[in-house]
């Protein structure tokens, strides 16, 4: 087979498909048509050549694994007849279709859990609203043009076309302070923080404050990079800068907290500008701000001493896996050595030519405009039951305070019975922050746009479980529906 393997050939060999196959050697005693017979045979039980999948022309085949054409074709004619593989003329040779196997009794213990039909947890933007149509003539444009150069392995720190067009979006968009040498390019902001923590800890760093309510994720994440993690309380006026003293470094979201929605206040923010350590600014959401024109970053107080994250995942779908991070002068070395893989180089590509043809800024304001509008619905969905949710008109999710931690529970529990998902306060608090608000953060932006009617009408029955208003609620979708597609 090695003389013939990879070698010009005719054009059924150029057009043929690989199949990797165990075949014994010359001198086995089953020969080698037998030996090939059992090697297909044994490849189609196991499940490695699946049903359907079409095999190589018996030329084809031949050819690869220096064999005689009339070796391979008696083969695919025995098991044929023996009901492996099906032969159609025009179409070729494939893998029969078998009867399903049956799931041991491991299988039948750990089902996968079902996603709920109506979600509204927080975090996720609406992914019927990715641009597909505009993404995709941009992506042919990319790849109609890309030079060929551009296509090899990318610069670790990100290609210079995106932090290019990164540093001039950021700079009009959020203020931020950044030259495209300071920005590097990260898989999404978990990897970013990542990269970040593992930096800091590289260069000294021991203590991380973080507020006192966050994702766990991020608090996970730069435990795992060695870090000990020191809370910060947080308030009406965001997180309190004064108990982060004598930490190294300190992880906020001073645009719009996650997920208590507050803006951090203008004193604070001069506070965390003036502190001695690093700060990891989080700006997951700040381009979403509905009452007004967004604050802007606090990197550009300081930026010597912030290190700017943000990311795609909000304003186009986390599926991208694409983030960035505008890093000091003094720490690009330390954040440089930790980068091991990035993101795609064509997806940089195609974003880079998005936010260039000003594709990226008519996305962020179609959709701001959608999610304005949604939660003005929630606010008076709400406000006809007496109830108001809390924190500034921004990001894509609100909070509904409640009296008591049982209350809490006992909600997320009643809507989960009539198919709607909702996360409570207490799922972001930190393991050693006091337990001092209960409350629902609600994600309006999650659930596709002809669902999200039949969302709020099961919040509002959950919140008032009379069982008049819940039948009116579960009589709002079809009853055919099938889970995860509402």
């Amino acid at each position: 087979m090695s003389e013939t393997w990879a070698k010009d050939g005719d054009r059924a060999r150029q057009a043929s498909l690989d199949l990797h196959l165990d075949l014994p050697g010359p001198q086995s005693p089953k020969g080698i048509r037998l030996g090939l017979e059992a090697a297909l045979r044994d490849a189609v039980r196991t499940g490695r050549l699946g049903p359907g999948t079409r095999l190589p022309s018996s030329r084809a085949l031949a050819a690869d694994l220096g064999l005689a054409r009339n070796t391979v074709a008696e083969v695919y004619s025995q098991l044929v007849a023996e009901g492996w593989l099906t032969a159609l003329t025009g179409s070729g040779t494939s893998v029969a279709e078998r009867p399903a196997a049956q799931p041991g009794p491991g299988w039948l213990a750990r089902p996968e859990a079902s996603a709920p039909r109506y979600d509204l947890r927080p975090g996720v933007p609406d992914l019927s609203a990715f641009p597909r149509g505009v993404w995709l003539a941009t992506a042919r444009k990319v790849l109609a043009t890309a030079p060929r150069e551009l296509l090899d392995y990318p610069d670790r720190r990100g290609l210079p076309q995106l932090r290019t067009v990164l540093a001039g979006y950021l700079a009009r968009a959020r203020g931020v302070a950044a030259e495209p040498g300071h920005i590097v390019v990260c898989a999404g902001f978990a990897h970013g923080l990542a990269v970040a923590c593992a930096a800091l800890r590289s260069a000294g760093a021991a203590t991380l404050a973080v507020e006192a309510y966050g994702h766990q994720a991020h608090r996970d994440l730069a435990q795992g990079q060695g870090l000990r993690l020191r809370p910060l309380p947080v308030d009406g006026r965001g997180a309190v800068i004064g108990p982060a003293d004598g930490a190294d470094a300190a992880l906020l979201t001073p645009a719009h907290q996650f997920p208590l929605g507050v803006t951090l206040h203008p004193q604070r923010r001069r506070d965390a500008a003036r502190w001695g350590g690093v700060v990891i600014e989080d700006d997951y959401d700040g381009e979403f701000r509905y009452d007004r024109q967004p604050v802007g970053a606090l990197q550009a107080l300081a930026p010597g001493h912030v290190i700017y994250a943000g990311t795609a995942s909000k304003s186009l779908t986390p599926a991208l896996r694409l983030g960035w991070l505008v890093v000091p002068p003094r720490l690009l070395d330390a954040v440089t050595a930790q980068l091991i893989a990035g993101p795609s180089g064509l997806d940089q590509l195609i974003l880079a030519e998005f936010i260039a043809s000003g594709g990226y800024d008519r996305q962020i304001r179609r959709t701001r405009l959608a999610y304005r509008r949604r939660r003005d619905r929630l606010a008076a969905a709400l406000g006809r039951q007496g109830r108001h949710v809390t924190g500034i008109a921004a990001g894509l999710h609100a909070v509904l305070d409640l009296p008591g931690a049982g209350a809490e529970r006992q909600l997320i529990t009643r809507a989960a019975r009539h198919g709607l998902a909702l996360q409570g306060l207490d799922s972001f608090r930190a393991p050693d922050a006091s337990a001092d608000r209960a409350g629902l953060v609600i994600g309006y932006a999650r659930p596709p746009e002809h669902s999200y009617t039949t969302a709020l009408a099961r919040l509002c029955a959950a919140l008032d479980p009379d069982p008049e208003v819940m039948g009116q609620a579960g009589a709002a979708a079809p009853a055919t529906q099938r889970p995860g597609t509402g």
